[in-house]
């Protein structure tokens, strides 16, 4: 195992600070809070119970042997997109008149 690798883990106990997960007969490690979600994690028992088995990315593996774990690297943000106007307002200038009309026309 090495950082960067895609494994199962199962979850098998729940701290304030994060979870703690099995991975093998030998080796455990923790998803830190931080690593549920890209978003605001008020409790981690809306994310996972005891028990559960997920697919993880290792993040970090330390010189003691200490594995960290991520849920959200497996889960990517949703991009938000914004519109941009790529010819700028000349149509809008263009059109603002005939909307004018129309409204005028319906409102009368």
């Amino acid at each position: 195992m090495k950082t960067g690798d895609i494994i199962k883990g199962k979850i098998t106990a729940i701290k304030p600070y994060g979870a703690f997960v099995k991975i093998d007969e030998e080796v455990s490690g923790l998803i830190h809070i931080s690593e549920f979600s890209h978003r605001y994690v008020r409790d981690i028992e809306d994310y996972v119970s005891v028990g559960d088995t997920l697919d993880l990315r290792v993040i970090d593996i330390d010189d003691s042997g200490k594995v960290s774990l991520s849920f959200k690297a497996l889960h990517h943000k949703k991009k938000r997109y914004r519109i941009r106007l790529k010819t700028g307002f000349e149509p809008l200038r263009k059109r603002l008149s005939t909307w004018i009309s129309k409204h005028n026309q319906n409102s009368e």
